[in-house]
């Protein structure tokens, strides 16, 4: 009699279904390997003491738009004022067992513009240090962008953060000091900048088109 051939069937282990736009606990090593899930992959990650969020990329053209602004707006204002930039466009940072983040926009400036190298993938914020300015635009993630995030911006060390409220296109932009954060009008970073002329540029380009918004901004930086 011959032998028939058997097959060992390995049990697969079912996914780990974590619920979007929710702060959930999950240990880091278990939130790292969720980032690998194909699942996830259009997802931006924040994880901060213990809790993590997932938060597929916004696709909305007024979030997008604003995006776009607010990009334009800080490479006008540091081309006009001759300050030294390095942007990141939904970059991750990270730190170990700690926290994690993908800001819409983040800024090195001035001494730490030439910091990052540009092979960089995830920059390791226990080997680099913070972006001076963070930028959350918030079409319909406000309220944490306000609350946890903030609190997370600032364990991180950021020296600013703004978030871009969209609905009524303002800006609270906050200096971040000892692990707290307070509101102001001019930013620290980008010395001379306005919160208030950013965010006319912002209602403006609810009718107008960004060439003509970066006009009317140009001659109010070279002012």
């Amino acid at each position: 009699m011959t032998p028939t051939a058997t097959s060992t069937i390995t049990p697969t282990v079912p996914p780990i279904l974590i619920p979007l736009d929710t702060w959930t606990p999950l240990p880091w090593e278990q939130y790292l390997n969720l980032l690998e899930d194909p699942s996830y992959s259009q997802a931006r990650g924040y994880y901060y003491n213990g809790f993590m969020r997932l938060e597929m990329s916004p696709l909305g053209n007024p979030h997008s738009r604003d995006h776009a602004n607010i990009l334009a707006m800080i490479y006008l204002f540091a081309g006009i004022k001759g300050i030294d930039l390095d942007v990141h466009d939904n970059c991750t940072f990270r730190k170990a067992n700690y926290g994690e983040v993908q800001p819409d926009v983040a800024v090195y400036v001035g001494d730490r513009a030439e910091l990052i190298p540009w092979d960089a993938v995830t920059i390791d914020l226990e080997e680099y240090p913070a972006p001076d300015l963070a930028i959350e635009v918030a079409a319909s993630s406000l309220s944490d962008d306000q609350g946890p995030k903030r609190l997370l911006y600032e364990g991180l060390g950021v020296q600013e953060y703004w978030i871009v409220d969209v609905k009524r296109a303002e800006i609270v932009a906050l200096a971040v000091r000892d692990r707290g954060s307070y509101r102001i009008e001019q930013s620290q970073v980008l010395p001379g900048l306005d919160i208030s002329l950013l965010e006319e540029g912002l209602r403006r380009s609810r009718t107008s088109n960004h060439g003509k918004v970066s006009a009317w901004l140009l001659t109010q930086f070279q002012s």
